[in-house]
């Protein structure tokens, strides 16, 4: 089995307005899921350094973040990272280039864990309902160009309020959705923005929200999370 999970950690800014990366550690930690996808994992200005110092990952937690390559002081690219364990092995990474009204990307990775060969993305989608489809159709070429046949898993923050359509129906033509739970705002989850989607050699045998006091200060999002097999 596998537990993947996706958190907008929002720069580690917390809900009482206290930045605190050790509190996303501990939710992390809570979380023990096998790949996280992070968004937000970057301060927004100046160096756009890691919001999660790496020495305080690597000492406090089991994952390492997946190396980028872009820029020296990131985590991520334009938010987005990827954080696995540190016994995982790495195939491949890369970043991608999407169409954006405002900055945004994503990224991927090819990793062998637990017995899975996975191709992993993960995203976080624009405000606008028109650009989340054009960002949406990109992601679904990339995602179908990288898998080589491995398990494909995509996560993230979509920014899509509605229920079913928009962006959902895009994605839902090639891949299924977890049913995880909603996650925004984390005082009074009414959204479901983070989403984990597969494709068809997996099967989410469970999925939901991870709503420890922790978490619901940690970040202004709750951590949504799915434990897949093969099918």
């Amino acid at each position: 089995m596998l537990k993947v999970a996706s958190y907008n950690i929002r720069k580690a800014l917390g809900t009482d307005r206290r930045r605190n990366p050790g509190r996303i550690i501990a939710v992390l930690n809570e979380l023990d899921a096998d790949i996280v996808a992070l968004q937000e994992a970057d301060r927004r200005f100046g160096k756009r350094t890691a919001a999660i110092p790496p020495l305080l990952l690597e000492q406090h937690s089991d994952y390492r973040p997946i190396p980028l390559d872009v820029q020296i002081d990131s985590m991520g690219w334009h938010g987005n990272a990827l954080l696995v364990r540190k016994s995982a092995k790495l195939l491949a990474h890369d970043i991608l280039h999407i169409p954006y009204l405002e900055p945004r990307g994503a990224v991927m990775a090819q990793v062998m864990i637990n017995g899975f060969s996975l191709s992993i993305v993960a995203m976080h989608l624009d405000l606008s309902g028109l650009w989340r489809r054009r960002q949406a159709a990109a992601i679904i070429r990339y995602a179908q160009d990288y898998a080589e046949n491995r398990q494909t898993i995509l996560m993230g923050d979509l920014n899509e309020w509605s229920n079913g359509r928009g962006c959902l129906q895009d994605f839902a033509r090639h891949y299924h959705f977890a049913d995880c739970g909603r996650s925004f705002h984390s005082r009074r989850p009414i959204a479901r923005l983070d989403r984990i989607l597969h494709c068809d050699q997996l099967r989410a045998i469970n999925a939901g929200v991870h709503r420890s006091a922790a978490a619901r200060t940690a970040s202004d999002h709750l951590p949504v999370w799915a434990e897949m097999i093969l099918v």
